[in-house]
């Protein structure tokens, strides 16, 4: 009997201690999208870019298009979004998925808006926790 009281002692501890470990692994990727939503509104392609994997592994989706490479999706962004169609940038309804301490997905809406329009659509971003800090490492946005 005290072998089982140990066991669920340890689970339960366990169970406690992956919580919290959660609740900061959420806070944290939801500071990051904050700080690209910033960033994108100074207007700062740089700042926002900075929690992609910066790799040619990582990998970009949209419609029926696919970019394999940060640098590819800098370059898709700067063509895209200059000038007058920079726009201010919002995400909402945000919905973290933790997956393990190191890996985790967001599930979000995002908004844009533009001079004269507005873009929006639905967002799955993948992060994975490296020694520097998460990273987007598969966007698809719709």
């Amino acid at each position: 009997m005290r072998r089982l009281g140990a066991v669920i002692g340890v689970i339960s501890f366990l169970a406690m201690a992956y919580s919290g470990q959660a609740e900061d692994i959420r806070a944290e990727l939801l500071r990051i999208l904050d700080l690209q939503k910033a960033a994108w509104n100074e207007p700062n392609i740089e700042g926002f870019m900075a929690y992609y994997w910066n790799s040619d592994e990582f990998t970009y989706q949209s419609g029926a298009n696919r970019l394999r490479g940060w640098k590819s999706l800098l370059e898709r962004y700067r063509k895209s979004y200059s000038g007058e169609n920079w726009g201010k940038l919002d995400f909402s309804d945000l919905e973290v998925n933790i997956l393990s301490p190191d890996s985790a997905y967001v599930l979000g809406r995002w908004k844009l808006d533009l001079k004269s329009s507005q873009k929006e659509g639905v967002f799955t971003i993948i992060f994975k926790r490296f020694p520097e800090g998460w990273r987007i490492i598969h966007d698809h946005s719709s």
